[in-house]
């Protein structure tokens, strides 16, 4: 038995003609819109009355690279932060080392510059640490006997008088510091010349001016430097700057409080002076000396006895030279 269809949809051309038929319009219509752009306003406006359907059809697409996209970019970020916080700390750091070093640079260019401008020759130190007595005002540098120090030479920096040797080893010595309570330091006011001590006080960033009379001319923003009178520091070399005096009337002798120029506690690198005065003869002793070692100069002759004899109850005496 052979099937058909009913005679109400055996109507029209067969598939066949219609898929010829459809590819030649579709060539046709190809060729004529190459040459002419006939169908751009019909793809226009097919394309325009589409694009909410593509929009709605790349949604989930667009939500799963949304949320994949999201935690990738947030992982990135933090691995990021991560990186620009170590950099920003590494920058950090070298930057206040290159401060650290454009400070200290500075400071051997100032010792350089005083090197060059004291009259004594002097040492190259640094200051290693501080002495573990919690009761002294001392620091251990770098220098010793093997590099020439001598006990009791004086210490000092671009600013000023530092402190002076108390101990010294082979490779190492002990500086005693202004602020030091058992130190003390011959010196004069600059602008008035007057005379006096200088004592490490009690507290450590103070020095206490003593001996110094009511009347004497002294007063707040006076300069002190060392006077050379005992031999061992160098005359001239700035030590404080007074900052209170107190005259009390029922005492001798006005209370004055002094701040050291040099910042003792911040210092590394310092200088140690190879200061020494030598013995020199009294004028009257070396002219006696002179006339013993040649008769010819005192105008006795050579065979008057005694005449080339100094008088032996006047010895020649020694003092230190400044």
């Amino acid at each position: 038995m052979q099937y058909s269809p009913p005679p109400l949809f055996k109507q029209g051309p067969s598939a066949l003609a219609r898929l010829i038929c459809f590819v030649a319009l579709a060539i046709g219509l190809l060729v004529v819109d190459s040459h002419y752009n006939t169908l751009e306003r019909v793809r226009a406006v097919v394309g325009t009355a589409l694009y909410p359907v593509q929009r709605m059809m790349l949604l989930p697409r667009d939500a799963i690279l949304g949320v994949a996209g999201f935690f990738s970019t947030e992982s990135q970020l933090t691995g990021e932060n991560r990186t620009l916080r170590e950099q920003n700390l590494e920058l950090s750091v070298q930057a206040q080392r290159n401060n650290q070093l454009m400070v200290e640079n500075e400071h051997l260019r100032q010792m350089l510059a005083l090197r060059e401008r004291l009259p004594v020759p002097s040492i190259p130190a640094e200051i290693e640490y501080d002495t573990r007595d919690p009761f002294t005002q001392r620091v251990v540098i770098d220098r010793g006997t093997r590099h020439g120090v001598k006990l009791g030479a004086p210490v000092v920096t671009e600013q000023g008088l530092l402190g002076q040797v108390s101990r010294v080893f082979l490779l190492q010595s002990e500086v005693t510091l202004l602020t030091d309570k058992e130190q003390a330091v011959p010196v004069q006011v600059t602008r008035s010349g007057v005379h006096s001590v200088i004592y490490g006080g009690m507290r450590g960033d103070v020095l206490d001016l003593r001996f110094i009379p009511l009347s004497a001319d002294v007063k707040v923003g006076d300069e002190i430097a060392t006077s050379g009178l005992d031999g061992i520091y160098p005359a001239g070399l700035p030590v404080a700057r007074i900052t209170k005096v107190d005259r009390v009337s029922d005492t001798a002798f006005a209370r004055i409080l002094c701040q050291p120029v040099a910042n003792l506690r911040s210092q590394r690198q310092v200088l140690v002076l190879q200061y020494t005065t030598p013995l020199a003869l009294h004028p009257d002793a070396a002219a006696d000396l002179a006339r013993a070692s040649d008769p010819s100069a005192s105008g006795e002759k050579p065979g008057q006895k005694g005449a080339t004899r100094a008088d032996p109850k006047r010895a020649p005496t020694l003092r230190k030279g400044h």
